[in-house]
This record gives structure tokens, C-alpha cells and sequence, in this order.
């Protein structure tokens, strides 16, 4: 039986469902893969893939209305955030395809001795594998897809089970843009198949985005086979207030990096770590902005808050939040569940003890603890597992760097929030994951850096 379904998170209609992929046509499916990197990717220019990869970015803003609507059924995701994640796909692909030329080029090494020259030159790997997630299913795609199709490898793309529809719809668009068969193959996979996948000999690397668990699972099954693993698991980032000239303006910062994608999104700000002279006022204007979003029907412009993804992930997340509260948090709001919509909900009072303090709460659910000061800010900030990204809120620049220094994350915003951009690098460090996508060094992880000495 298939585990392939689309199921609206709003209303637990089952929409309809896919089959899993038979041994042989998986077989088939990464034999096409190897056979077009072979052929077609070695035959054509980075110029020529790259305008492919346009032209991706292109279709992606021309259906965003139709991509938009597949993902507020497959995962409650609110119509115009829903849209922009279209938008920003395509930002992405654009971005790529401006650059990949420069990224590609020969890259010159100077010689401590001896004749000659030498030279890094980049070419592909071969055949990935990517397994993504159903939080953003359009731009997690786009930012793993985008350079490697442009690089010259070839994609077998496994996506969340609940993303069936949109998984397709991504795999016409690559047809619709030019890409060969073979070039970037959807794959609706089992879990055992996926090891079978990772296993192939044809299959030179994979790149993960997902939880602790399938990261540890997929590191291990690549380890054995020695493939090259890209994973962005989880986070709980840390959102330190030192100081402020706005403490409205920082209240909404920080409500808008919480909620952001129904509150599941992997570097939204989960933890509020704020100087005790500022802990008070903070707190009572958050938990009143908070208590402002009301849950609503995703597929309304006005709603900012939809249902979280399934009817399981909000039990999840009600469990964490009873947990919590049976170990001392005192539930200052919200905790209210209704089928999959959650209420925002402030927890204060989490001890080093008290098992949320290590957690990942996955929803609209913010702790905040208050901080002695800066050095006491950034033990806070990092007495966790995860080291995925964090924003610091200061007007003094000095201890702004002071503070990105010493916290331990992949990534650090001052005074800023969701200011993701195509051009930044994404990714973490401890159990947050390895390797980067976005920017510069996402177009360097899954390339064959060759030297070419030349006397």
C-alpha cells in the first residue's frame, strides 16, 4: 500500500493518492539518471544547462498560482506564503543560472616550486539523490536541483510522502523547460527502496533535508557505501535581545520569525533569550502579539496562521507542550489544539532540566527565557543540540560580532529576520546537519574539484 497521498491538513480529506514505484522501474528510473549524465550532460555547455535552469525559474513565477494551491492542500501552508515560495524558487533558479558560469571556472593555483601552472577545475559527480521535506516543497528542490542540473549532474528526487502532487508538478516543469529524461527523475519511493538507491554504484551522492532521525539513518547507509551526504536537519534557533531603540518593531521581528510557514519552518527563531532589564516588557508584548494570530483557512489571503502539516504533527506537538508544562514551564498562552490547527503558545520557566529545553518544537509554540547578560545570553543560546542559525537583536555593533562569534551555529542575522536570499549560504553544525546549499558554496558541494598540474 502506498504512503503517497495528498491529504489536506484543514480538512482530512485524503485528495488522492500515488503508487509506489515498482523495484523496476526504480531500476529503470536510475539507469535513465546515469544514462543522460553520461550523454547529454557530458555533450552540453554549462551555458546550455544553465538556460534550461532559467527557464525553470521562469515556469515556476508563470505557475505560481497553480504550485501554490497543490502545497496549501499537500501541507497547510497559507495561500500567500504558499505564492511566495513559488516566487522565491524562482528566484533561486534564476540566481544559478546567472552565476553557475563563474562558479564553474577554472580556478588558478600558484605554484611554491617548479614549472608550469596548475589548476582546479570543476566537473560533476555523477548521479544524486535528493530526499526533501514537505515544510517547503518547492524551494528546498530549487536550491539542491538548481546548481547540480546546471553542473552537470543528474537528479533522482525522492520527496515527502505528503508531497506527491507538488513532486510532480516540479518533474513537468523540468520537462516543460527542455530537461531530457533522465536529467531529474521523481521517484515516489519506499523507505527500503531509498536505501537501495543510496547503495547503487551509479548513485555517486545525496543530499538530505529532514529530522535527526532520517539524517542519522541516510549518513549511515552513505557511510557504508562511501557517498558523498549533504544533510540540513533541525533546529531550535535562538533569538537573543540585548538591547533595542523599537521594542514594538522587535516584538514583531520576533513574531514574525516564530510563525513563519505555520511555525515549521527549520531556522525559525524557537527560543527567545532576552536581558533581564527587557525580559518583562518583551514578554508581555509578545504574548499579546501572538495571541493577535488567530488560526485560519490557508487558502484565505487574510489568514497568517494555517493548520500545521498533518493530524500527527499537531498530537506531536500537543505532547511536547503537555511535557513541558509536567516539567515546570509554566504556559503562559495558548496550548490549545483543534484537529491539526494549533494555537500560538509562550512557555516560560524551561529549566536545563526540563526536556523542551533540547527540543525542536515544530509549530507555533515560542519559549522565552531571560538572560543575566551577554555571556549568559550565549550559553543559553547554545546549551542545545542544535546549531542551525540564530538572530541576535542589539544596537551595539561591537557586541553584535561579539555575539555571532561566540554563538554556535551555521548561521547568525543581526537586527534582521526571514532574510534568506538565494545568494546566502544555508546550513549548520552538531546535530543540525553538514555541508551547505544557497549562494556560492551550495554549487560546491556534489562538483569533483580536480587538479590539473601541468609542468
Amino acid at each position: 500500500m502506498s504512503n503517497y497521498a495528498v491529504v489536506n491538513p484543514a480538512t482530512g480529506e485524503t485528495v488522492t493518492t500515488y503508487p509506489t514505484i515498482t523495484d523496476a522501474e526504480l531500476d529503470a528510473a536510475i539507469a535513465s539518471a546515469d544514462e543522460t549524465q553520461r550523454t547529454w550532460s557530458r555533450t552540453t555547455t554549462v551555458e546550455e544547462r544553465a538556460a534550461l535552469i532559467r527557464r525553470v525559474g521562469e515556469l515556476h513565477v508563470e505557475r505560481r498560482q497553480e504550485l501554490a494551491e497543490i502545497i496549501v492542500r499537500e501541507m497547510g501552508k497559507p495561500i500567500e506564503q504558499a505564492l511566495g515560495e513559488a516566487d522565491f524558487a524562482g528566484d533561486i533558479y534564476t540566481y544559478y543560472a546567472d552565476h553557475a558560469a563563474d562558479f564553474l571556472k577554472d580556478e588558478t593555483v600558484d605554484l611554491l616550486a617548479g614549472d608550469g601552472s596548475a589548476i582546479i577545475r570543476r566537473s560533476a559527480l555523477g548521479v544524486l539523490l535528493g530526499i526533501m521535506p514537505w515544510n517547503f516543497p518547492y524551494y528546498q528542490v530549487a536550491r539542491f536541483a538548481g546548481p547540480n542540473l546546471i553542473i552537470g549532474n543528474t537528479i533522482l528526487l525522492k520527496h515527502a510522502e505528503q508531497c506527491p502532487e507538488s513532486a510532480a508538478a516540479i518533474e513537468q516543469i523540468m520537462r516543460d523547460a527542455g530537461f531530457p529524461a533522465g536529467a531529474y527523475v521523481n521517484i515516489y519511493a519506499s523507505h527500503d527502496q531509498i536505501e537501495t538507491v543510496i547503495a547503487d554504484p551509479r548513485v555517486q551522492g545525496v543530499s538530505l533535508t529532514g529530522s535527526e532521525r532520517a539524517g542519522a539513518a541516510v549518513a549511515e547507509i552513505a557511510g557504508r557505501h562511501l557517498k558523498k551526504v549533504v544533510l540540513e536537519l533541525g533546529g531550535s534557533d535562538p533569538f537573543i535581545l540585548l538591547s533595542t531603540d523599537d521594542l514594538d518593531e522587535t516584538v514583531q521581528n520576533a513574531v514574525d520569525a516564530r510563525l513563519d510557514n505555520n511555525g515549521q519552518s527549520c531556522n525559525a527563531a524557537k527560543r527567545f533569550i532576552v536581558a533581564d532589564e527587557l525580559y518583562e516588557p518583551f514578554l508581555e508584548k509578545f504574548t499579546a502579539k501572538l495571541a493577535e494570530v488567530e488560526t485560519g483557512d490557508p487558502t484565505s489571503t487574510e489568514t497568517a496562521l494555517g493548520p500545521l502539516s498533518s493530524l500527527k504533527a499537531a498530537e506531536n506537538l500537543d505532547e511536547q507542550v503537555k511535557r513541558a508544562v509536567e516539567h515546570g514551564a509554566t504556559l503562559v498562552h495558548g496550548g490549545t489544539r483543534e484537529g491539526a490547527f494549533f494555537q500560538t503558545t509562550v512557555l516560560t520557566d524551561v529549566t536545563p532540566e526540563n526536556p523542551a529545553s533540547k527540543e525542536e518544537f515544530f509549530g507555533p509554540v515560542a519559549q522565552v527565557y531571560s538572560a543575566k547578560d551577554e555571556a549568559d545570553a550565549v550559553r543559553l543560546a547554545n546549551d542545545i543540540p542544535f546549531g542551525l542559525g540564530s538572530y541576535v537583536y542589539t544596537t551595539d555593533q561591537d557586541q553584535a560580532l561579539r555575539v555571532a562569534d561566540g554563538i554556535e551555529a551555521g548561521m547568525v542575522f543581526v537586527n534582521v529576520v526571514l532574510a534568506d536570499g538565494a545568494e546566502l549560504p544555508f546550513g549548520g553544525v552538531k546535530r543540525s546537519g553538514t555541508g551547505r546549499e544557497m549562494g556560492r558554496l551550495g554549487a560546491d558541494e556534489f562538483v569533483n574539484k580536480k587538479l590539473i598540474r601541468i609542468g
